[in-house]
């Protein structure tokens, strides 16, 4: 890590979580703020550096922010803001910005977490060469982590959008009605906060029944728990449609060091998260769910990944890495 110091900045669509480095180059304590209580990134983040006691310009400014990201600009997906870095070196003061998708930071984390932020899936306890995260939150993001000339180095993308597979007649059902309300349906129609809304709305669809207004996906979760059959299907359906995709990632960049399930929803739903359905629906590859099992799948349950992913960021490019792909 770094010893600059450097302000940093994971923008969600519903949150903006910001740190300032310390000593260690490793994420303080960060002040969370509402993305809805201003009208621009710039005006949140000088709240927040406020809060923080930042009183003079920063040695770096790293920003993660829930988007396509292309020479340092980011339009957020669920969110009307363009994440600039252009204009937060102009804003902040900083000479150097920069501003990456929230999946690139949180990819730029897993070699720095511990034990204790990582709750352990399924596969070997551990695993050699490249990896890749995938989460749903407000969306679904994907990233991969491999091994560049001069160290690690992400490549992002947008991975989320990719078409969602159907592999039962349920499933191209759900998928049929997907595609007829959205025009796509990618995998984070299904595999997100307002995806697993869309999945109860769905099922009821493909059922000919009327649902329940759900219009969270808290509230599905909640009418799962109190036994409601479609919210309880939406569910599983999520959890089973989440572990194919990721086997998907898997295969497709050949993630030997593991696959790690980070965003909101997974960690916050605990107990009710039902392993043992996400893991058949990963290793469901036919010839290929024995090179399955050798990779080891991981859950992030560190507070802030995102923050420590741009920690490790600023340190990269202060040693001159590889950066990002």
């Amino acid at each position: 890590m770094s010893s600059r110091r450097a302000l940093l900045a994971d923008v969600g669509g519903t949150n903006v979580r910001v740190a300032v480095t310390g000593a260690d180059g490793r994420p303080g304590p960060a002040v969370v703020e509402r993305a809805s209580d201003a009208g621009s990134f710039e005006a949140v983040l000088a709240r927040a550096a406020r809060r923080l006691g930042l009183t003079a310009p920063p040695d770096a400014v790293a920003v993660c922010a829930a988007g396509p990201a292309h020479d340092g600009v980011v339009r957020m997906t669920n969110l009307p803001w363009v994440v600039d870095a252009t204009a937060l070196r102009t804003a902040t003061g900083a000479a150097d910005v920069v501003v990456v998708n929230d999946f690139t930071a949180l990819a730029w984390s897993l070699p720095h977490l511990g034990a204790d932020d990582l709750d352990h899936l399924g596969g070997p306890g551990e695993g050699a060469g490249t990896r890749a995260v995938i989460g749903p939150g407000t969306g679904l993001g994907v990233a991969t982590l491999a091994r560049g000339p001069r160290g690690w180095m992400v490549v992002d993308g947008e991975g989320g959008h990719v078409t969602l597979p159907a592999t039962t007649a349920r499933e191209q059902a759900v998928v049929r009605e997907l595609t007829r309300r959205f025009g796509h349906a990618s995998a984070e129609r299904a595999l997100s906060g307002p995806g697993l809304v869309a999945l109860a709305a769905a099922l009821a669809v493909v059922a000919g029944e009327t649902a329940a207004t759900l219009d969270t996906p808290e509230a599905v979760v909640a009418a799962a728990d109190g036994g409601d059959r479609l919210a309880g299907e939406a569910v599983a359906l999520f959890t089973s449609w989440l572990g194919g995709v990721a086997g998907n990632l898997a295969l497709t960049v050949g993630a030997r060091g593991g696959v790690y399930l980070a965003g909101g929803i997974v960690p916050a739903w605990g107990a009710r998260f039902d392993r043992e359905r996400f893991r058949a629906s990963f290793l469901a590859k036919g010839r290929l769910r024995a090179y399955l099992e050798g990779i080891p799948v991981w859950l992030v349950t560190a507070a802030q990944p995102a923050l420590v992913g741009l920690a490790a960021l600023v340190a990269d490019r202060a040693g001159g890495g590889a950066g990002c792909a």
